[in-house]
Parts: structure tokens; sequence; C-alpha cells
């Protein structure tokens, strides 16, 4: 692994070259039905404090018990970054006031966590691939959330979110572009989904990031980090590790210094605001929390959620490689979402037998995807099923109908035929090829006719073959089988 950016990640300073460094903390939402240490609801969206139990009140004598759902997510994704699984880990108490920490504490894991170092291998370009390390991951509590736009002189707290499963998942500084930290956070993304262990909504606020961003010159120490909390979305992550280091940059270039602190992105004016000074992990005087044990289990436990694991993004894009012949960018597109991935392997196989991968692949990338799109839906979510799809492809295959046609068909899928199969539409409209010798040489008979300067002009000069195709297929409303047009016309004229 390269410690250092290729020349054309760096940024041109007006004293020279820089070098991004990032590292990432990214706060995922575990899963589950319940919160880490209660039995109360972790759904999105209930009305204010609907969601709270006594523990999460912290109400006194509380006290937290472990949920072994949450355990099992952690551990799963674990396994899904190939990370060393820890099988004794202990929860501490990080100590902070915040109006909606209510216990004045949280609980999370400070110096052994559930999973320690793994690695994500990230495509960054359909050419580039980069592998960032894993720190660690460890569970810890959601705080509530402070409202502060419901009246004009109180704050409100809500406390839905207290105390739900977070996996804190730390990377080791090894991005080296707002383009490399797009692409980490959307690969971890998608493996998070794969494994069923976080949604990634991060509309919802189930991932945020807090992206560390600092500068130096190529081959130089690191320098000094600022940290940019909570960021949530991977565009914002992109704009705010550029305009972060450009701030950087600035200043030393101008002979200041970077002081350690808590930032944020603001989206709307493209800059970054100091938030406070960064404390040491010392202030927050972390100790093991004495009501919780530490957190003990074998090896057995592991290996039964491993061999429950689904295929990951890697094995499946490998395997469309190898099975499929699929090239890598296709696969690359196709994995990047599970259900657009099984769609694509439905459509592929439907009825048990192999279609031509790499025209299927076509088809639910480019027409279906641009379809689907046009409605606000992906891929997987369209009403068309996948038989239909392989419905479609076996009949361009079968030369009953053109490719041509074929799009016509599948607007009509989506559109005025949402019900019908592609063969039904085709009987039923009359839309079939037609593959008659006879009646494509009727028509190839009377266009040569009325067009004697043309046919003149196409001995001279070959390339106005492709004019009288587009004539006999206008005059056969687009359904002449067009290999079958372009070998007459070359008979008859002489080419």
């Amino acid at each position: 692994m390269s410690a250092h950016a290729k020349p054309s990640k760096l940024i041109k300073g007006a004293t020279g070259d820089w070098e991004i460094v990032v590292g990432m903390e990214i706060h995922a939402q575990v899963s589950s039905k319940s919160k880490l240490f209660s039995g109360a609801s972790t759904e999105f969206g209930g009305d204010p404090n609907s969601h709270v139990s006594l523990v999460d009140a912290a109400m006194p004598g509380m006290l937290p018990v472990i949920n072994e759902e949450c355990v099992k997510q952690a551990v799963r994704t674990g396994l899904g970054l190939k990370a060393q699984i820890n099988n004794r880990s202990v929860f501490d108490r990080k100590n902070y006031f915040y109006p909606d920490l209510p216990q004045g504490y949280q609980i999370s894991q400070y110096k052994n966590p559930i999973v320690g170092e793994g690695e994500v291998i990230v495509d960054v370009t359909p050419t580039e691939q980069i592998t960032v390390g894993i720190e660690r991951l460890h569970l810890e509590q959601d705080a509530g959330k402070s409202l502060h736009d419901q009246s004009p002189d109180s704050s409100f707290v809500d406390l839905n979110r207290s105390g739900v499963a977070l996996m804190e998942i730390v990377s080791k500084p090894d991005i080296r572009s707002a383009e490399e930290a797009r692409a980490y956070v959307t690969k971890l993304r998608t493996i998070l989904r794969y494994l069923g262990t976080c949604d990634g909504n991060m509309e919802q606020g189930s991932l945020r990031a807090d992206v560390n961003v600092s500068v130096r010159r190529p081959g130089e120490p690191f320098g000094t980090r600022c940290e940019i909390k909570n960021v949530n979305s991977i565009r914002f992550i992109g704009q705010a590790v550029d305009v972060e280091a450009r701030r950087q940059i600035g200043i030393l270039e101008d002979g200041g210094t970077i002081d350690q602190e808590t930032r944020l992105f603001d989206p709307g004016r493209g800059e970054t605001r100091a938030m406070r000074s960064k404390e040491e992990a010392h202030d927050y005087r972390y100790f093991p929390d004495p009501d919780l044990l530490p957190l003990e289990f074998s090896q057995a436990f592991v290996d039964e959620l491993a061999a429950g694991l689904p295929e990951l993004p890697d094995a499946k894009k490998a395997r469309f490689m190898r099975d499929y012949g699929l090239p890598s960018y296709d696969a690359g597109v196709l994995v990047a979402d599970r259900d657009v991935a099984d769609y694509y392997e439905a459509c592929v196989m439907h009825g048990g037998k192999k279609r031509d991968a790499k025209v299927v692949a076509n088809w639910v990338m480019g027409d279906i995807a641009a379809a689907a799109n046009a409605s606000g839906l992906s891929v997987a979510q369209t009403h068309v099923p996948a038989a239909h799809v392989a419905e479609l492809v076996d009949l361009i295959g079968e030369n009953v109908i053109s490719g041509k046609i074929a799009k016509d068909v599948l607007a009509l899928m989506f559109g005025e035929e949402r019900d019908a199969g592609p063969r039904e539409i085709v009987e039923r409209r009359g839309l079939k090829q037609v593959t008659d010798t006879g009646a494509i040489e009727k028509a190839v008979d009377e266009i040569i006719a009325a067009n004697p300067d043309k046919v003149e002009q196409a001995k001279a000069k070959p390339t106005m073959l492709g004019w009288f195709v587009g004539q006999v297929m206008k005059s056969t409303g687009g359904k002449a089988n067009p290999q079958a047009v372009n070998d007459l016309l070359k008979s008859k004229l002489g080419l």
C-alpha cells in the first residue's frame, strides 16, 4: 500500500505541492429492533420521546443489559471488514456533559474494542484501487437530539435516539484525496448494506462521518489534523475534505500553524468553521463501566456468524467477472447495490438457462436504469420483473425483434403496457421483425427503383449504404431484420 499520494492527487499551493491525509470515523447505526442496553424501539420518526425506556432516560438505579443482536451485528461487520474479532472486549464510560445525554456519560469502548484491525478494498476509478486500513470497530450508545427551533426561549430534548447502538468504524489515515474519501464511504456503506448490519441511510442519520483532515509536504511527517464532525452525505464528505485542506494550506503558506480542533462543515457557504478545541482522550475520564461485565464470547459463536454471512461485494464482483465474463467496470456497477446485483442475476439465469451476460448487463445498466430513474426508482425497485427482461433479451436472440424494436417494447412495459410481458406485447401489437426475405426484397427493390441517382452515388461511395438501410427500415416500420436488409442491399448494389 503506498504511503504517499500519486503526483496527480497532490494539491498545488502557491509555494509547491501539498498532500492531503484523511482518516475517518464512521458512526453507523446498528440495524436492530431495540437499543444497545434497553428494550426500547429503534424505529425512526416516532413522536419525540415515544421510544424511551427508563434506562434511556437514566432514571436512578436502572441497569444496562447488553443486546445480543447488536453484538452479533458488530461481529458480522468485523468479519465483513476482514478484521480481527476480539473474543473479549470491555465497555467503558466516557464522561462528558451534553444536554441530550441524560446519564452524563456515554457507554462506549476504549482500550479493548470488539473488533480490531481490518481493511477495505476501494475502487476509486475503474482502473484504480486502494486499500484502506481499519483501525478498530467498537460499539457505543448514540445520544439524543436537542431541538432549538420549537420555541423562541427554550430548547427541547428528544431522547428517541438516546441509547441506540452505533458502530464506530475508525479508518487508518490511508486516504489521500476527496475522491478517495467519497469512494471509501460508498464502499463501506455497500458492505454494511450487504451484511444487513446498518441500512446506511444518511438522510435519517444512520450513517455519519467524522472526517480527520491534515496536509503535509510529500514525504514529510503527518501534519496537525482537524476533525470535521457529523458530515451526513457522501457529496459533502468530498467537499469538506477539499475545503478544509485548502484552508490549512493557506494558513501554512502564510507562515501560520494549524490548531488541532473540531470543526463543522457548512455546505451552504462551502466552508468549515471552528466548533471547539480538541480535548485529548484523558479529559473524558474513561473507566470500565461497573454495571457491565467484560463482553466475552467463544470462537464457535464467531464461526457460526461467519458461516451465515452473505456473499460480499468483492466476492460477488469476482464471480460475475469469472462466471459471466463481465468487464470489471460492469461487474462493479452491478454489485454496488445488492438488490441490483440480485435482479441482474435473476435476468441472466431466468428459467435455468444462461443468457448473454454482457447483453443483459447493457440493458440493466442502460435502458432499464434510465427508465427506472425517470420514475425516481432504482433498477431493483422497478415493476418490470426479471422474467420480462430475460424474455426481451430472448426475443432479440431469436431474431423475433430487433434491438430497436426491443427499446420500443421496453418503453411500453414502463408505460401503457405495465403488466404485460414482452412476448405478449410483440404479438398483440404486431411488432415482430420481418425476416421473410421476400417481403424485405420487395421493400429493397422499391427503394432502389425510386432513387437511381443515389444508386450511382452508392457505387462510387459505399458508405451511402447506410442511407438505403435507413429508408428500407422506415418503409417497413422498423421491423425488417437489419442484417437481412444489409445483405440484400449489398448484393443488389454490387458492393
